[in-house]
């Protein structure tokens, strides 16, 4: 009360008012009890079972909003998952607590029932003893099924086992029903439980008053023969001896009538001999298929008769995988793909998704004849290798595939040795932009196209070694290196030998190059153009007759390895969506990304932004922060600038106090794009393409150092294209001056 938080109730009986913690308390109450009819462990476990439940989630479960478990949110760092054991398999610990004789047993036998909350220990419950000890001396049998009844008999509580596969159970004494001889008996041990103390008095207390309501219900059976002290399921002579009998039955049974399975068990000789009766849940013969054949007594313990009403999606189209779909649709199967990215080989090579990624990769090399192994010649040096892991998520954060790509330690290369010119040309933003603007211009859809492994196709003159992919190194010439044909990612060479490739391949297919963009290429059929920018393996393409972009899809197709090719949603962090009427760039994920990134989510939102007038000083009484997480804002928020030209003149004056930054300079951007995440460019479609420019500065507007700062901005028509805010290099004596200097730069 003091702090000003105070106590709030829900409705009584109204769940649904603390929806967050129900559905969290639902998905614990669920793993707990799958995790209890798994294990065969009674319902006594139930808080054992939660627990663990929960430290597992704790640990495997990613939330999607953070990329991240909750316990790597909350501890900063990675858990480890090793040590993780299956809930109630059979284990032995070491006895440290009783003082044993020279010869007795040091270890006693037990049930895995969790882990320790306080220490790095196991929790395992003592059969003899019948406690809960926690201990690290654990051995575990992970392969060995628990068997309902060969523990004592207070340990599986018959009530609770049926009721948890919803059977309803009546119980007939001895004189009702027999069982057969147990040589023609082919099913005993399929189906054995036996009977608590407990439930034993209370069926020979309620005997009498069944014999008279089961009597004309109870399945006639042959005669019985003396069995052992645990329960068995009897068949009948006629059953035994006709396969499909049970088929038959079910088959000409009406839909409300139920089936019983007569359980004779052997008792102590103070109580007198019963017999349970098991009757099965109604089982309409109209629900199921006539071709399958389904038991009355289970079997295994997976089903493998289903409704055809309760499978998911078309039967007739059998099972799909995720290479048999359009990659459009992959995000389907993004339960298959992991969801972490390892920082090391050893940890991808425990996880399928990863291990099939590096496959891949590797393929690739082996099609375009990437390397040939050899010994290292002498005087010679092999660069080496390393794997890097990625998660590619489309615009809206969902991964829709694991990427892990072999790179080269370039860094150690030498140039004149391994390498001589390496400079190869990269579009700009700006020109994405025009090239968009252009589309909008002249009415034509962009498309866009991804080609694979690009670096590979680039052929290399020098001679180069670099070592064996780790994790994959050849068994039988593991002290072998890899000569390369083609160049590889890493190679400071290979930028310019795709390049090279690239340019040469559409030069000779009729295309001409830009004079001033060499990464805009294009094509003059009659009163068409065809145009095509590269950003090193990304292309995006359009024209005004969609004709020619079939003719450059399959011209591409022919010579690369094509992927992603469809209409231009995402390119290098812009969401372009496109319209009859309008191209929209923007780059909402990108700033929200950032928000999660800095943990900033939180934070108040701002409607408006510094004004034009603000002057930020160096503040050198305030509050510092760290300079590596203000450097790494800022550079997040000059590439968010790429569509946000709102924050351009706020971003370049916090730029400004990198050396020594405070509270003060950064939170003015960051809150307001909390407040404006969505906003963007907005391309009309129209003829209009003049192109029209404006320059503007200030005069010493900088309190330190009296320089004016500079800004301008670009059309074509009514869509900007570039735009600038920069701090003037010299101190200017005018406006005037600072006006010249504006519109000279």
């Amino acid at each position: 009360m003091e702090e000003g938080i105070t106590r709030q109730f829900s409705a009584p009986r109204t769940p649904q008012q603390n929806g967050v913690a129900e559905r969290r308390n639902r998905t614990l109450i669920e793993a707990a009890r799958t995790m209890l009819s798994d294990a065969k462990l009674p319902i006594t476990f139930w808080a054992e079972a939660v627990n663990t439940a929960c430290y597992a989630q704790n640990r495997v479960l990613v939330v999607k909003t953070h990329d991240m478990t909750p316990y790597e949110i909350w501890h900063k760092r990675k858990p480890f998952i090793g040590f993780l054991k299956p809930f109630g398999c059979q284990c032995t610990i070491l006895n440290t607590k009783d003082h044993l004789a020279k010869f007795a047993e040091k270890s006693a036998e037990g049930y895995f029932v969790g882990y320790s909350s306080h220490a790095k220990a196991y929790r395992v419950y003592i059969k003899a003893s019948r406690i809960i000890e926690e201990s690290a001396n654990v051995q575990f049998n992970e392969h060995t099924i628990n068997k309902p009844g060969t523990s004592p008999d207070w340990l599986f509580d018959l009530d609770s086992f049926t009721s948890a596969f919803n059977l309803v159970k009546e119980y007939v004494p001895a004189s009702q029903s027999t069982t057969i001889d147990s040589s023609k008996s082919t099913r005993e041990e399929d189906f054995r439980v036996e009977l608590p103390i407990a439930s034993r008095q209370i069926l020979a207390e309620s005997t009498s008053a069944h014999n008279d309501v089961f009597q004309s219900e109870t399945v006639n059976i042959s005669q019985a023969v003396p069995l052992s002290d645990s329960t068995s399921v009897p068949v009948s002579q006629e059953e035994s001896e006709s396969p499909s009998a049970e088929t038959n039955t079910l088959g000409t049974s009406s839909p409300r009538e139920s089936h019983r399975i007569t359980v004779q068990s052997q008792k102590p000789q103070d109580l007198p001999e019963i017999q349970l009766e098991v009757i099965l849940p109604n089982l309409e013969s109209s629900n199921l298929d006539l071709a399958s054949q389904l038991d009355i007594i289970p079997r295994t313990r997976i089903h493998n008769t289903h409704l055809v009403e309760n499978i998911i999606g078309n039967v007739e189209e059998g099972v799909r995988t995720r290479s048999s779909m359009h990659e459009a649709n992959i995000c389907l199967f993004s339960c298959f793909l992991s969801q972490i990215e390892p920082k090391k080989v050893a940890e991808a090579l425990k996880d399928n998704s990863w291990v099939e990624a590096m496959q891949k990769e590797l393929l690739q090399f082996e099609r375009h004849g990437v390397w040939k192994i050899f010994p290292l010649p002498k005087e010679k040096y092999a660069i080496g290798t390393k794997w890097v892991f990625r998660n590619k998520k489309d615009d809206k954060g969902v991964v829709i595939k694991n990427k892990a790509r072999l790179v080269v330690q370039g860094y150690t290369q030498e140039e004149g040795i391994d390498y001589d010119e390496v400079f190869a040309p990269v579009a700009r933003i700006e020109a994405i932009r025009i090239f968009l603007a252009f589309a909008a211009a002249k009415n034509f859809k962009v498309f866009q196209m991804d080609v694979k492994s690009a670096f590979l196709y680039g052929r290399i003159d020098e001679e180069v070694y670099v070592c064996q992919p780790p994790g994959f190194e050849d068994p039988k010439f593991h002290d072998h290196v890899c000569k390369l044909d083609k160049a590889l990612y890493g190679l400071h060479q290979a930028p310019k030998k795709w390049y090279e490739t690239l340019s040469s391949f559409l030069l000779a297919n009729n295309f001409k190059r830009g004079t001033i963009d060499k990464n805009l290429f294009f094509k003059k059929s009659n009163q068409h153009i065809m145009l095509v920018q590269i950003y090193v393996d990304d292309i995006i393409f359009g024209s005004t007759n969609e004709s020619l972009c079939k003719d450059f899809e399959s011209l591409m197709k022919s010579k690369f390895e094509m992927s992603s090719m469809g209409e231009l949603t995402f390119f290098l962090g812009l969401q372009v969506k496109q319209t009859p009427t309008r191209i929209f760039i923007s780059q909402s994920k990108y700033a929200k990304d950032n928000l999660e990134r800095f943990k900033l989510t939180d934070c108040k939102a701002l409607g408006t932004l510094m004004s034009k007038t603000t002057s930020l000083s160096p503040d050198l009484e305030g509050e510092d922060v760290d300079q590596h997480q203000y450097r790494a804002m800022i550079g997040s928020l000059m590439y968010l600038t790429a569509s946000r030209l709102d924050i351009m003149f706020a971003t370049c004056l916090c730029a400004r106090f990198q050396a020594n930054p405070k509270v003060s300079h950064m939170l003015a951007v960051i809150k307001y794009l909390k407040g404006e995440p969505g906003l963007g460019l907005w391309y009309p479609r129209n003829e209009d393409f003049q192109f029209m420019a404006y320059t503007d500065s200030d005069y010493g507007g900088c309190n330190i150092s009296k320089k004016s700062t500079s800004g301008g901005c670009q059309f074509l028509g009514s869509r900007i294209v570039s735009w600038q805010c920069k701090k003037q290099s010299c101190v200017s004596t005018s406006t005037l001056e600072a006006e010249y200097i504006a519109a000279s730069s």
